[in-house]
Parts: structure tokens; sequence; C-alpha cells
């Protein structure tokens, strides 16, 4: 049967290979070597401890807000606004540093208080959106964007204004903080930091076990699928949505105040990174399994960091690997759809 969990790693395997092709194809338009630029990517990625510390460093934000999306995406909804989440959790972490960073309290106290701090901005942030959709009948797409760009407007507005750095306003960011407040890594040089990493898993396993094992889980699914019939069956069908937007919101915030305190230790124009974007890529293409997203999200997140070999050895442009990226998402989501018209037909 084509829904057999064989079948449907093979169209899986078969939407990858074709991705590849297709994009194996633009290099050979452009006149670009494909097999030195795969090779590239990998050894940018894997080459040395240093690049790969680098890809877990990028995995974490990524992760976390892939388990963000998870849950938006299993009650229905298309959170695009997770960029702005992400924003906004740097930016209340960024806040909460700056006013606790000359106190008495421990600084790894005021770290605590900063992490906290960046997941209620970005849940905050989401449950506007969620008001937005649920009260104000505003599509969450249309919202989602609209605040995008309010919180981007808000950051650079922060760092060049109220928080620029004395005497003059840089794209750098803001002052960067005492080194006493940024997450502990594995050596001084490094930006990877262990509790972070933990923290992106233990994220992504809650959402596994709240989704699968729960009657919250259930119910949100449920939601997700029909909201009329939920609604009939008793479920609050708009208290979940505004749920699913706030735990959203959660973990995008906390994937915002782990860019500003093992990252870039300080808030800059770009704290998003794109990573909100890009987790919703790595949700649809793990097909919104909590488990999946793990391994999925680091090759994401290599490609990212591998492509930037690519301007150096070959002249090439690293957005060749959000080509890839959108190439392998829009190959998986076909064939998905190709299978399941094919498990229509056969059941005919």
């Amino acid at each position: 049967m084509l829904d057999s969990k064989r079948n449907r790693a093979l169209f899986g395997a078969l939407s990858v290979l074709f991705a590849l092709l297709a994009t194996t194809l633009v290099l050979v338009a452009t006149k670009a070597p494909p097999l030195a630029a795969f090779a590239n990517i990998a050894l940018g990625a894997v080459g040395s401890w240093t690049v790969a510390s680098d890809v877990i460093v990028a995995w974490v934000p990524l992760l976390l807000v892939t388990a963000g999306v998870i849950v938006t995406f299993t009650a229905g909804l298309w959170n695009i606004g997770i960029e702005g989440q992400i924003i906004l959790g740097g930016v209340f972490a960024t806040w909460a540093l700056r006013a606790l960073e000359s106190s008495a309290m421990p600084p790894a106290l005021v770290i605590l208080v900063a992490v906290f701090a960046g997941m209620a901005g970005g849940a905050l942030w989401a449950l506007l959106a969620g008001v937005l959709k649920t009260f104000g009948k505003v599509n969450e797409i249309f919202g989602g964007l609209g605040l995008n760009f309010v919180a981007t407007a808000l950051n650079l507005w922060l760092i060049f204004g109220p928080w620029k750095r004395p005497g003059i306003a840089s794209m750098s960011g803001t002052v960067p903080f005492d080194q006493k407040l940024w997450l502990p890594t594995l050596t001084p040089e490094s930006r990877l930091a262990p509790i972070a990493v933990a923290a992106a898993l233990v994220s992504i396993l809650a959402v596994f076990a709240l989704l699968r094992g729960t009657i919250f889980g259930l119910r949100l699914s449920a939601v997700g699928r029909n909201e009329k019939a939920a609604y009939i069956m008793g479920i609050p069908t708009w208290q979940y949505t505004l749920a699913s937007f706030a735990l959203c919101g959660l973990f995008a915030g906390l994937a915002g105040a782990m860019q500003v305190l093992v990252v870039y230790h300080r808030l800059i124009p770009s704290i998003s990174s794109g990573y909100g974007y890009l987790g919703l890529m790595v949700a649809m293409l793990a097909n919104n399994g909590a488990l999946v997203a793990i391994p999925v999200a680091l090759f994401f997140a290599a490609l990212n960091v591998g492509s930037i070999q690519l301007p150096i050895m070959l002249q090439l442009d690293s957005s060749l690997a959000g080509v890839i990226q959108g190439t392998i998402v829009l190959s998986v989501l076909l064939g998905q759809g190709l299978r399941i018209r094919l498990q229509r037909r056969q059941k005919k």
C-alpha cells in the first residue's frame, strides 16, 4: 500500500534526489561545477571541529523555532509572524540584561531572568497575532507579516535610538554585554553552549510528548483538522488557538534570547537571522514530526554554514543553500501530494 512507512520513505527519498538533480541542473546552467559545489558545502559543514560546532550553534535556534512552528501547524495555523517573535525575544532579553547588568544579582540569575524575559516577549508578540486572528478575523499570514515589519522597525529604533552605542549609532548593534552575562560555552573561543543545546533538545522532545501523549495535544490536533467539528465536540477552539500561538512564541522568544546570550552577546539588526522562515520549511519537510525535525534541522543548519565556503572557493553566492533547501521542501510536498493522489486512485 502507498500509505505504508516504506513507501512514504521511498517517496521522500525520491523527492530529495529530484531536488538535488534540479539544483545540479541550475549549477550546470550557470557553468558552475556541481560536484565541487556540493563537496565544498560538505567540507564547510564538517571539515573541522570549528565549522562543525558552528553547525550546532545554528541548529539550536532553528530547532527551537521548529518546535514552536510544529505546535501552530498542528493547530492548522501558519504562524508566519514567528520572525517577529524571535526579534521580540531578543529585544526583551536585551532589555532584561541592560536593566540588571549593574545590579547586585548573581550573573547566573541575570541570565536566567533574560531567558524568561525573551520567552515572554516572544509569547506576547505571538499572542498579538493570535488575538488579531481570533477576534479581529485577520488571517494569521497577513497579521504575522505585518507584525514582522513592526518588530523589525522596533528593533532598529532601539538599536539606533535609546540603546545606541555612546556617541554613535552602529549597524553592529548595541554595546556588547559583559562576558559574565554570556551563556557559558565549551571553550572561550567557541560559541557552542551546552545549556543552549540541552534547551533545544528538551524543547523539541517536550513538543513531541505534548502533541502525542496529552489531552491538550489531541484536542489541538482536532482543532487543526476541523475547527467547526472540534467546537461541536465541546473543545474551546479559540482558547486552543491562542494557546498554540503562545507556545510557539515561547520557543521563538527563547531562540531570540539564545541569539543574544550565546551568539552575538548584544542586540543586532538581523537578530532573527531568518530562522523563522527556515523553521517553517523544516517543519513542512518533517511533516510536523518533532523527532524527525531534529535531523532535518541539523541538515538545514549544515547547508547554511557549509554554503559560506562557496563564495571563497568557487565564487558562487552562498544563497545556493537556500535554493537547495527550498527545492527539497517543494519536491517533498509535491511527492507527498502525488503519493496521496495515487493512494486515492488505488482505493477506488
